[in-house]
């Protein structure tokens, strides 16, 4: 079964969103590395309503990921 590409918007479009400035957090226990001196933190910012946004803290250029405030709430709990 052959698809068919959808025309009525042109490939090269974008959609724009407004995202207010972040406020990157990191745990206060982060802790300073494994012995090759590489450190497995990660940084995340609540300034968006009801959306946790998560990032490796070595690469603050990258991937990011957004989860549910709740999700966000309960993985945290989890690790207390």
């Amino acid at each position: 079964m052959r698809r068919r590409r959808n025309t009525s918007m042109p490939a090269e479009s974008h959609i724009a969103v407004a995202i207010p400035p972040m406020g990157w957090r990191k745990s206060s226990h982060s802790g300073a590395g494994d012995e090759n001196g590489g450190s497995n933190c990660l940084e995340f910012t609540d300034s968006l309503p009801d959306i946790v946004r998560v990032r490796d803290s070595k690469d603050t250029h990258g991937p990011v990921l957004s989860l549910p405030a709740l999700a966000w709430a309960a993985f945290t709990a989890t690790l207390r």
